[in-house]
């Protein structure tokens, strides 16, 4: 992870746990991510879900798409759209090189987690991800379940 855990301003707000379960992760990027205040507060009470979003390069601009954010209760008349398009912030070349990894054949840009760096901004990992197959999940969860058992024969006997 980006940051150290035991900062005390460092602090995971939501986390896209199926993103290795359905994609090969090639790399990941942190990015800084464009909020409005509501937004924000909303963040530091961790109402926040990203499992069913992803990210798009569109007019050389970086965007999360379909990322919830909670409305913020007390902020009433100014308050924000849940699930609106938000620009990431990425160096041009680390855009560059993730619409190139996009037009290529089965690439995407998945969010993995959305988090308070130790400087207490919010940040997001993206990862340039492939998609699994079938049998590919198939052997991932054999190989979660025999890691499992593993630990288990570990403890007893051990």
């Amino acid at each position: 992870m980006a940051g150290q855990p035991d900062n005390k301003n460092y602090r995971v707000i939501a986390e896209n746990r199926r993103a290795r379960f359905d994609y090969h992760i090639e790399e990941d990027i942190e990015c800084g991510i464009m909020l409005v205040g509501s937004e924000v507060k909303s963040l530091r009470e961790g109402q926040a879900n990203i499992a069913e979003s992803y990210a798009s390069v569109e007019n050389g601009e970086l965007w999360l798409i379909n990322g919830y954010i909670a409305p913020y209760k007390q902020a009433k008349t100014f308050g924000h759209e849940p699930r609106r398009h938000r620009k990431l912030l990425a160096n041009k070349r680390e855009i560059a090189r993730m619409w190139a990894a996009t037009s290529r054949k089965g690439m995407t840009l998945v969010p993995l987690v959305l988090y308070f760096n130790h400087r207490g901004i919010a940040k997001i990992k993206i990862a340039i991800a492939k998609g699994k197959r079938v049998a590919d999940k198939r052997a991932t969860e054999a190989k979660r379940d025999w890691n499992r058992q593993k630990q288990r024969l570990l403890k007893e006997h051990g």
